[in-house]
């Protein structure tokens, strides 16, 4: 029986990475090893493992998170200053879905949303 999916997304930098997830986006850390690192919040896990060569402009981790009240996570989350992808505003998709996205600082795309 499936109980969880945690992805696991390249890091070039674990306390880079540790830093953007529970500074910026309100995660807390879970564990902390020498590669590795795992950020929770709200029940969910990301992991994330060393990967020091990693070029993000040529990165293509990404998550899909779904939500609830994903108006109220936007506007935290701009108040609190952190970078909305360029073409990630919060908008309705032709898919049924109100959605934002934000690029990590390797370029892990996160896509939010919330069923319209």
């Amino acid at each position: 029986m499936l109980t969880a999916l945690i992805p696991k997304l390249p890091s070039r930098d674990l306390l880079a990475t540790r830093s953007y997830y529970a500074d910026d986006l309100g995660f807390t850390v879970g564990g902390e090893y020498p590669d590795y690192l795992i950020v929770e919040r709200d029940g969910l896990e990301l992991h994330f493992f060393l990967s020091a060569d990693l070029d993000p402009l040529t990165n293509d981790g990404q998550v899909y998170i779904r939500v609830q009240d994903i108006d109220a996570l936007y506007r935290s989350l701009v108040d609190r200053g952190v970078s909305i992808h360029p073409n990630g505003a919060l908008s309705t998709k032709p898919w049924g879905q109100h959605e934002f996205a934000l690029l990590d600082p390797d370029h892990n795309l996160l896509t939010f949303g919330e069923p319209t």
